[in-house]
């Protein structure tokens, strides 16, 4: 599911960067999720939330403007999706990226009210992978390569520094930095805290052993 997820998206931004310009904004808009939008039909009765910009909140994951942004969520799910998905299971972990995700997704849409640019993104399914990462392995380590002066030093890193380094800048930039395109960094925050509270809830009820396995 790693990799599919990977190949939709990668798939997704060919066929945005082979569009005119008018086009590509048309792209966007129906791919990705309006938060005006958003929060027009959820002030609705429940019976009229069957709404096609309702959607948009799923698809939005596939969607990358930017291949540099692109390639930086591939590379941090990468990093931490095949542990995931290989401690919970193939079909739970596209759930889990697509229900996280879109969550996620819905909470930037209430948190930015009456824009009407389109928001677009897997920050938001990113993070909640990331987050069920450090709730099933919190005791961890990650090889990283540290630079010291001229040369880099490779070190084996608790997890839970690493990540929660990580999740410090992503508040940070949530309260201070700018929009990046059409992305909301407030995804990443509420992806990565469902994706914890997703795997608390996984462990209560599955208990550590199965993860412990897989970890080692």
């Amino acid at each position: 599911m790693l990799v599919l997820v990977g190949i939709v998206c990668l798939s997704m931004t060919v066929g945005y960067s082979l569009l005119e310009p008018r086009l590509a904004e048309a792209w966007l808009h129906f791919w990705g999720f309006v938060p005006a939008e958003v929060n027009a039909v959820l002030a609705g009765p429940p019976p009229a939330w069957l709404d096609q910009h309702l959607l948009g909140l799923v698809t939005a994951l596939f969607v990358h403007a930017e291949w540099l942004h692109l390639a930086g969520n591939l590379a941090y799910l990468w990093v931490f999706g095949v542990a995931v998905e290989r401690g919970i299971g193939h079909w739970r972990f596209l759930l889990c990226f697509l229900v996280l995700g879109s969550l996620a997704n819905l909470a930037v849409a209430l948190q930015m009210g009456d824009a009407t640019m389109p928001v677009i993104g897997a920050s938001g399914g990113v993070s909640a992978i990331i987050g069920i990462y450090l709730g099933l392995f919190p005791n961890r380590r990650m090889g990283l390569w540290i630079p010291l002066g001229i040369f880099l030093q490779f070190a084996r890193v608790p997890a839970l520094l690493v990540i929660g380094s990580w999740f410090i800048l992503q508040l940070l930039y949530s309260a201070f930095g700018p929009m990046s395109g059409a992305v909301a960094w407030w995804s990443h925050v509420a992806g990565f805290l469902g994706g914890l509270a997703a795997a608390l809830a996984m462990r209560l009820f599955t208990g550590p052993a199965v993860f412990t396995f897989h970890e080692d």
